[in-house]
């Protein structure tokens, strides 16, 4: 069952008026990746290059890929673009490899088609790149009017400058606006922009996570949102 509690005072509305909705791809719209161990072989790669773990223990998979290119080329440029070109196409020869065993969750494609038939605006803001997008759900134009993935964008979530985009893309800038996803960031990110924010429990994230990121609702599935308009 959704998560009723008193935070979610007006979600009926909140939903049913908003103009546009933003989802996140893996985790809501189909099966997430196995992150933890493309973390690992990123890691592995990057102590490879000696880059000391202090540098990037604590960042996402992309950031770790960033930040130690950046170390690595204060020290030699070339060694540094190297080691950022060589963790790039890890991550994306690993995307593609997964996407292609994967497929949208079921209903996805008839949640999106009402959404669309309610003359809401859809956009997918992906930490994943376009090829594994497009291999999961070859038909996802059919289904939204713009896809923001990894290699679409010069910021990616959690900086708002992704989603910002994404609204712009679609015409909205400001105003009604749902952001929907599994993860801690998407919800955190969701609020910086005053969106109405839904967390998905078909990912990483837990109930408790995207309570505490921000979620305003959390729904067993991305599908569940139909109760709503």
């Amino acid at each position: 069952m959704a998560d009723e509690t008193p935070s979610t005072a007006g979600t009926g509305s909140a939903i049913a008026d908003a103009e546009c909705f933003l989802f996140d791809f893996d985790g809501t719209l189909a099966p997430n990746l196995d992150l933890p161990d493309m973390r690992r072989r990123v890691v592995a790669l990057t102590r490879e290059r000696g880059v000391p773990d202090e540098i990037f223990e604590r960042l996402y998979i992309v950031e770790i890929i960033e930040t130690s290119a950046r170390w690595l080329a204060d020290r030699n440029p070339e060694i540094g673009e190297s080691y950022r070109r060589a963790g790039h196409l890890l991550i994306t020869q690993f995307e593609v490899e997964a996407a292609r065993a994967t497929h949208p969750f079921p209903e996805i494609r008839q949640t999106l088609g009402k959404l669309r038939a309610k003359r809401k605006r859809i956009g997918i803001v992906t930490r994943s790149c376009t090829s594994a997008v497009r291999t999961v759900f070859g038909d996802i134009d059919d289904y939204c009017d713009s896809v923001l993935a990894r290699d679409n964008v010069a910021h990616l979530k959690p900086d708002a400058r992704h989603l910002t985009q994404a609204l712009q893309a679609l015409g909205q800038p400001a105003g009604p606006a749902v952001m929907v996803g599994d993860g801690a960031l998407d919800m955190q990110v969701g609020r910086e922009l005053d969106m109405f924010c839904v967390g998905v429990l078909t990912g990483s994230g837990t109930t408790e996570q995207l309570r505490e990121a921000g979620a305003q609702l959390i729904l067993p599935r991305a599908s569940d949102l139909l109760r709503y308009l």
